[in-house]
This record gives structure tokens, C-alpha cells and sequence, in this order.
């Protein structure tokens, strides 16, 4: 990958394993990195076509993102931001549904989450998938 991309889809399947098997055999997507719980369930994954990404898991593990999924349209965006914080003072001023505000990552990242007038779920982030930190 030559380029960190700004913008990755985030998407939860109901059988993360198959989704990956499909997405890199059937459409060339290239595996990066594959997290997975000590039941073998896909916690994160990063997968690669040219210089983009899509960041995938399954779904049903719990938490804010998974939950607002649920209820959500039929994907979630990531975008790597500069600025976090100014970012999401932005978003609030403009009356965006702020789901989590921005905050601190084990892995060093810094993020918030929002929901649009569709019901899909947007984070933004510094967190940069394949970036060498």
C-alpha cells in the first residue's frame, strides 16, 4: 500500500471468517491484519485493494459501535481526521447525533462517533490502518 487512505469503510457480518474468504478469493482484496478473540471470533480486520482499506468484524460482540449498527443504514465509515477534537466541535455545532465523544484508544488512536439523518454510523479518527506509527 502506498498511500494511508483518509476514508475506510467499517462493515459487521453476521460470519466475519466467510466475509474475508470472499472479499480477498473472489474479489482480490488482500488480507493485512485479522485480530481474533480466544473463540476465534474476528474482532478487527483490515483488508487492502490498492491503496484503500475496509475494516471489518462480527457482528453480535457488544458495545457502542456494534449497537448503533443494529439500528444503523447498511454501513459504517471511518475517516481519519487531523483533528479530532475540532472535528467533532464542528459536528456538534451543526447538531450532529454525537454517539461518543472524542476518545483516548488503548492503541494510541483518538476518535468520536456519530450517527447522519440516515442512521449510519461515522466515526472519525486519527487512527490510521497499515500506518507505520
Amino acid at each position: 500500500m502506498t498511500a494511508t487512505p483518509s476514508i475506510c469503510p467499517t462493515l459487521l457480518y453476521t460470519d466475519a471468517k466467510a466475509a474475508i474468504r470472499q472479499l480477498t478469493e473472489a474479489f482480490g482484496f488482500t488480507e493485512s491484519a485479522v485480530y481474533e478473540s480466544e473463540s476465534g471470533v474476528v474482532e478487527h480486520a483490515e483488508l487492502s485493494y490498492g491503496n484503500g482499506v475496509v475494516m471489518l468484524g462480527s457482528k453480535g460482540r457488544g458495545g457502542v459501535f456494534a449497537e448503533a449498527m443494529e439500528r444503523s443504514g447498511p454501513v459504517g465509515v471511518y475517516v481519519r481526521v487531523d483533528d479530532v477534537d475540532a472535528h467533532h466541535r464542528q459536528a456538534a455545532a451543526h447538531g450532529a447525533d454525537i454517539l461518543v465523544p472524542p476518545t483516548d484508544q488503548d492503541y494510541g488512536a483518538r476518535d468520536y462517533m456519530a450517527r447522519d439523518t440516515e442512521g449510519n454510523v461515522w466515526s472519525f479518527g486519527s487512527y490510521a490502518p497499515g500506518a507505520q506509527e
